[in-house]
């Protein structure tokens, strides 16, 4: 975990969702290649031709752009597969259910967070999906409200999502902390914005976010506390 700010008053923790509140390495690594078959067979070419195609984009946007990651969403848009067509796939292939459980564990610690804290999740995957992952892992009531691909038809890394969620939540940004476990989509432009930032290995670090957020913030900036991410 990486604690690059914390406000000095915090009303409200914006989560992302994958690999941030839970973590599966299969279901995160099926979440993105049922989306490049979906792909390749739409355009004629085998899977193999597509996560070609998908990890040389990526590889080249990162050489570009001083090693930032790009969504799979807009990897998808650069080859023509507009969001709404990215919004239908996962709506259709996505099933989390096959993939998660309870987590008892996450639970106690929302139960903790949500009686200090506005609790809300911005996705890259619409609200469907996003909506049975937290079911899955039993915890969508403590989130009333999720941002997702299909609230503003923009991918993380973009300001659209997160600015829609300080509107729902009717809070500022500079009252707001950010989690999730990729920086470049999840915290650096919550940061530009005022916001607090949080970077996590996955849900094991989340078990522990109430027991950081009671430290002045000063004491925690850009720190890194447990394992390195």
């Amino acid at each position: 975990m990486k604690i690059y700010k914390i406000p000095l008053e915090i009303k409200a923790i914006i989560f992302d969702i994958d690999s941030t509140l839970y973590t599966n390495s299969a279901y995160a690594f099926e979440q993105v290649d049922c989306q490049v078959r979906e792909f390749a067979r739409e355009r004629g070419i085998t899977a193999d031709e597509a996560r070609k195609m998908v990890s040389e984009y990526r590889k080249k946007f990162a050489n570009e752009n001083n090693g930032k990651k790009i969504s799979l969403g807009n990897t998808l848009l650069s080859f023509g597969v507009p969001i709404e067509q990215s919004v239908e796939w996962r709506k259709k292939l996505l099933e989390p259910a096959d993939f998660l459980s309870e987590d008892k564990k996450l639970i106690e610690e929302l139960k903790v967070l949500s009686k200090k804290y506005s609790l809300i999740c911005v996705t890259n995957n619409p609200i469907l999906p996003a909506r049975k992952t937290l079911e899955a892992i039993g915890i969508s009531d403590f989130f009333p409200e999720i941002v997702g691909l299909d609230t503003c038809f923009k991918s993380k890394p973009a300001l659209e999502p997160f600015k829609k969620a300080c509107e729902l939540l009717h809070i500022s940004p500079e009252k707001c902390l950010a989690i999730g476990d990729r920086y470049d989509m999840d915290i650096a432009l919550p940061l530009q914005m005022g916001m607090g930032g949080i970077l996590v290995n996955g849900v094991e670090d989340v078990y522990d976010i109430s027991s950081h957020l009671c430290y002045n913030s000063n004491e925690y900036e850009n720190k890194e506390v447990g394992k390195a991410d």
